[in-house]
């Protein structure tokens, strides 16, 4: 069946659109790269667009501010998320790898950003969803080239990994603690006439707060024991507080020695920064095997 012309004058321009490689190409390197200045510019733009929605979004919250400009609120909402919906949509179009660019951490960042609004049709509360949108800003890294910074926080993360176990066993040692404690409070406390320590959650709840030293104060004991009680657990909240620093603390020193030692499998020779990817002395890859 021949295609009828009308047809053929639509879909040759979207077809011509779609594999048009120059245009992708200066797309990518505005949208992508920002070692450019329009790419610069754009990151820029970005970030300025990014900061102004999530701050709309926190002012709209206050119910005065939000009946008097409700228009307003709503016009700049429909801006900032066309904005970001074509922005996400041009990413697609020039990544040379659209489907990578969909399914990797920026890709779902993106289209997150871009869904609260639609979602707020069908949910009323879902359009503060867009709060997300912070998460873009990590970005600033990429313009500032601050992506050296990065090595630091690969090596809490790898701190925190090694040390998870030990956390673990720790959270499940606390668990038991404040149940405990909870129970003894509740033998002392809860025979008193209007005492505040009612069931065994509730004294649970009261331990937990006063071990973490966080003391709300919405329940106190009255008797001089369970005061002493009080006073002790206050001071292993101290204690216990620290422990989890420590354990992190240790895997810190003991992965920044590892890497630091780490040998060069050309030249043999140790002494390297974490971050390092080139052995110092002989410029080999450290990584290679």
């Amino acid at each position: 069946m021949k295609t009828p012309k009308f047809v053929k004058k639509i879909v040759s321009p979207f077809q011509r659109f779609l594999h048009n490689e120059l245009l992708k190409k200066k797309l990518y390197t505005i949208i992508f790269e920002a070692d450019t200045k329009a790419g610069k510019l754009f990151d820029v733009l970005l970030m300025v667009f990014i900061l102004l929605s999530v701050l709309v979004v926190i002012v709209e919250s206050l119910e005065v501010v939000a009946v008097r400009f409700k228009l307003v609120f709503q016009i700049l909402e429909y801006v900032f998320t066309g904005f970001f919906t074509l922005e996400y949509l041009v990413r697609i179009y020039c990544s040379p790898k659209p489907r990578k660019y969909i399914f990797s951490f920026f890709g779902i960042v993106d289209l997150l950003s871009t869904l609260p609004m639609y979602l707020g049709f069908i949910f009323s509360g879902a359009r503060y969803l867009i709060i997300f949108r912070t998460f873009r800003l990590i970005r600033v890294f990429r313009v500032f080239k601050l992506f050296s910074f990065l090595s630091e926080g690969h090596l809490l993360l790898k701190s925190l990994y090694e040390s998870s176990r030990k956390i673990i066993v720790f959270f499940l040692f606390v668990i038991i603690l404040v149940v405990s404690i909870g129970t003894i409070m509740y033998m002392i406390e809860g025979t008193i006439p209007d005492t505040q320590f009612t069931d065994i959650p509730t004294s649970i709840y009261w331990a937990i707060v006063t071990m973490t030293t966080v003391g709300y104060g919405d329940i106190t004991p009255i008797t001089s024991v369970g005061r002493a009680l009080s006073a002790f657990v206050m001071l292993l909240g101290y204690t216990i507080i620290a422990v989890p620093t420590g354990i992190v603390s240790a895997e810190m020193v003991k992965e920044y020695k590892k890497q630091s030692n780490m040998k060069c499998p050309h030249c043999g020779k140790s002494g390297h920064e974490p971050d390092a990817s080139f052995c110092k002395y002989c410029g080999e890859n450290l990584h290679e095997l």
